[in-house]
């Protein structure tokens, strides 16, 4: 191999590697429904935020064992210390305007994947009407 070719696959390999270590990573994934119980906080106060009604959801499905028909559970939001990361994880990740509506509104299944990236946690949200 000539000295030229050389240096540029170890270049090559420089730029890579950290962007290897950086990929995106799935950690779970799964469907719930935002029922009406899914709106109100424990203390009965309307929530008004998508993250706010994701963690209600979560919540109820781990913590209170209140769930809807269509309601998975996942390993991550088991932990009430992630539940409470999930405003931070919404605002990295990637929910629409009309996603972020319906399940403000409710009567809508949500996927919810969560996603590692460079040792950040956030998730992409997708309603289904």
């Amino acid at each position: 191999m000539r000295p030229l070719a050389v240096i540029l696959l170890a270049g090559l390999a420089l730029v890579a590697g950290p962007q290897a270590a950086l990929a995106q990573q799935l950690v779970a994934r799964y469907v719930a429904f935002i029922g009406s119980e899914d709106l109100y906080n424990s203390q009965g106060q309307r929530l008004w935020e998508p993250w706010q009604v994701l963690r209600q959801d979560r919540a109820n499905v781990h913590r209170f064992g209140i769930s809807q028909p269509g309601d998975q559970g996942d390993p991550f939001f088991h932990s009430a210390a992630n539940r409470a990361l999930m405003e931070q994880m919404v605002m990295r990740g990637k929910i629409d305007v009309a996603a972020a509506t319906g399940i403000v509104n409710g009567g809508v299944s949500v996927e919810v994947a969560i996603y590692r990236q460079g040792g950040t946690d956030y998730v992409e949200v997708t309603v289904w009407h």
